[in-house]
């Protein structure tokens, strides 16, 4: 009788096993009852019934991160290249997950690499490195429209690299180059331009700085030449400038008439005695006659 005890206490252990279910967090458990679906468990306690109702597919509800490995794609301008990446996904509805499709897992890798390929094929290789985020966002739209009667939400893909072949690499490292050497050219030839335009605009400003200053200087020996002759004009109407202007005249006279005769090897000499009292007397009537406008 003891083994008889000992096998019911077995069975009883077993039933409250099964009867028993604790959900983890962020877990969902589909319950089917005589093979039929029943219910879905969340996050908890649960009594369900042994060797009645059974927990045939066990989901986490947490984002899930997958691995696309590295695939062969072709172009629109017919250039190899290989890409990989990574697609993030959640279960949203456990019992279309475990219904909806046999295996999910790999049926969104699946899909991932053949909605890759076809977007791929739709651009040019230089492209592919500048629409990256455009084909990130028409895979992740593709594959969410297929996983929806699964009940699984795809939330987002990235690529993680693209190779194209080695000959393809040269070409467009060396375009690249190309591309860096015209830069520097055109930077140089634009920096050549503006330091001529530059020298040119200097040059221009010192002409008009220089013929500024010229004629700052002609206009200020002019008024100079006025204020003389103003004053002498004043001091010939005053007492005793027809005496002081005799003088200055005969004085002149004398010092440019000496000037030529030290600059010259010829001795010159007045016509007579008397030219000198001559040309004092018609420079003072050429000056009497100014007078006499003045005063007029």
């Amino acid at each position: 009788m003891l083994w008889l005890s000992l096998f019911f206490a077995f069975f009883a252990l077993i039933a409250v096993f099964k009867t028993i279910r604790i959900v983890p967090q962020q877990h969902a458990y589909v319950v089917e009852r005589l093979g039929k679906y029943h219910s879905t468990l969340g996050a908890g306690l649960h009594i369900v019934i042994p060797f009645i109702d059974a927990i045939q597919y066990k989901h986490s509800l947490k984002e899930i991160v997958l691995d696309i490995e590295e695939q062969v794609c072709i172009t629109r301008d017919n250039v190899q290249v290989n890409i990989d990446g990574v697609i993030f996904f959640q279960v949203m509805d456990p019992k279309a997950a475990s219904y909806g499709v046999a295996n999910f897992v790999p049926a969104i890798i699946q899909l991932a690499k053949t909605t890759l390929r076809s977007e791929i094929g739709k651009i040019d290789l230089d492209q592919t490195f500048e629409e990256r985020g455009a084909i990130n966002v028409a895979v992740v739209d593709a594959i969410d429209q297929a996983t929806d009667p699964w009940g699984v939400k795809v939330l987002r893909y990235e690529i993680k690299s693209i190779t194209p072949p080695r000959d393809v690499l040269e070409a467009m490292e060396k375009q690249m180059r190309a591309e860096r050497e015209k830069r520097a050219q055109v930077l140089a030839s634009e920096g050549d331009r503006d330091s001529k335009i530059n020298r040119a605009e200097g040059f221009k400003q010192e002409a008009i700085k220089e013929a500024e200053g010229q004629a700052d200087a002609i206009l200020k020996i002019a008024k100079a030449k006025a204020e003389g002759l103003r004053l002498v004009a004043t001091a010939i109407n005053e007492p005793g400038g027809d005496e002081a202007v005799r003088l200055r005249v005969a004085e002149e006279y004398v010092k440019e008439f000496g000037k030529l005769a030290k600059e010259s090897n010829t001795m010159i000499v007045p016509a007579d005695a008397a030219g000198l009292s001559n040309m004092v007397a018609t420079a003072m009537s050429v000056i009497q006659q100014a007078k006499s406008k003045t005063s007029a």
